[in-house]
């Protein structure tokens, strides 16, 4: 059975390509998950795309994953890595390997973008890499997968 991959986008990733381009870059959500797509096709790993602006519906997400088989979750949390206490209960709670993402420099920012509710728990974080960042997570969570394997 392939390797489950949740790919777990929060609020306003869905604007990705208009908003802020120069921060953010000029590659849409929709081009980014199936660039994903395809590369978790070649590497035989199934993943799954999911974003919300709602809180509640990233934690519902969550939960379900173990019921759904997911063995790895990819998150960009957007601004909630910086104040959702519940999601990071929330990915504690399931206990499935993540990695945080970010594609701009948090630390480049604001004072308040430097603090992560999330970093603590992950096995790592990508960091200013740009959307990038989203394709090596993808690849280290393959290799994570095979090495459990």
């Amino acid at each position: 059975m392939a390797t489950s991959i949740l790919l777990l986008n929060g609020p306003n990733l869905n604007l990705l390509g208009s908003r802020e381009p120069s921060l953010y870059g000029t590659q849409t959500l929709a081009q980014i998950e199936q660039e994903l797509s395809d590369l978790a096709r070649e590497k035989k790993l199934a993943l799954s795309c999911f974003q919300s602006n709602h809180e509640g519906a990233l934690i519902d997400r969550i939960h379900a994953c173990p019921g759904d088989g997911v063995d790895f979750i990819i998150i960009n949390a957007g601004a909630l890595t910086h104040s959702s206490i519940a999601l990071r209960d929330a990915l504690i709670g399931v206990a499935i390997p993540f990695i945080e993402v970010h594609i701009s420099n948090i630390y480049r920012r604001e004072n308040f973008r430097h603090a992560s509710l999330l970093a603590d728990c992950a096995i790592g974080s990508i960091i200013g890499l740009g959307a990038y960042g989203y394709r090596l997570a993808l690849q280290f969570a393959a290799g994570h997968a095979s090495a459990k394997a």
